[in-house]
């Protein structure tokens, strides 16, 4: 996909998905590895869990709604509770538990939709900032998942009206604003979970989650036709 009008759609979505659970599982080793710095050591195990549980799924973004998790007439809504249930199955790092709010905030928001424009993508990021610090307590600044998602909202409300429907200067945007933020963020300590407790052993490191979500954007590159 490159540019579109109709933005995401569950078609969109289901095929995002299915890089997203490619890129999650092969990624896990990595992110285990660096978790295992700061925090438990199960990042990657976890993500793959929710990857293993996108895939099983999967099939119902496809069939109508017939299949387990299927959600018929192209719901937007209905196909993001179904990830979110998913998520939330998997067992391990509280990052799994914030993925499933995140899919369950964007559910809320497209319940009963076929599409989202592109143009409303920064407020329904806003909305799972929001949801996320709620969640899990953290805010801007403590050095985690919420910095470079802030800042791709920020980066995509920047963008002018013709780079909003492009797929690609979108993504471009996106991938620069994480680079930038995990990039700033790498001497400072973290602030908040289990990495808090060796602030100062975190300088100097990437922070765990601002990695995972750098895979994640990475693996949402448009698929050149």
């Amino acid at each position: 996909m490159n540019t579109t009008e109709n933005g995401l759609t569950v078609a969109v979505l289901a095929s995002a998905l299915d890089r997203w659970a490619d890129r999650m599982e092969a990624a896990a080793d990595e992110l285990n590895a660096l978790d295992g710095r700061l925090g438990d050591g199960d990042l990657g195990a976890t993500l793959a869990k929710c990857a293993q549980n996108i895939r099983a799924i999967r099939p119902g973004l496809d069939d109508g709604g017939t299949g387990d998790g299927g959600v018929g007439d192209g719901d937007l809504g209905q196909a993001f509770k179904a990830c979110a249930m998913a998520c939330s199955k998997a067992s391990g790092s509280s990052f799994g538990t914030l993925l499933a709010v995140a899919f369950l905030t964007a559910a809320k928001a497209t319940a009963g939709r076929t599409s989202l424009p592109c143009s409303e993508l920064p407020q329904l990021l806003g909305d799972i900032l929001s949801a996320l610090s709620a969640r899990g307590g953290a805010a801007l600044g403590d050095k985690t998942v919420l910095d470079p998602l802030d800042a791709v909202r920020e980066a995509l409300a920047s963008l002018d009206a013709g780079e909003r429907s492009d797929t690609a200067a979108q993504h471009g945007a996106a991938t620069r604003a994480t680079d930038r933020t995990i990039e700033i963020f790498r001497n400072k300590p973290n602030r908040i979970g289990r990495a808090r407790m060796f602030a100062e052993r975190s300088v100097g490191l990437d922070d765990p989650g601002m990695i995972a979500f750098r895979h994640m954007v990475e693996s949402l590159r448009p698929i050149r036709p």
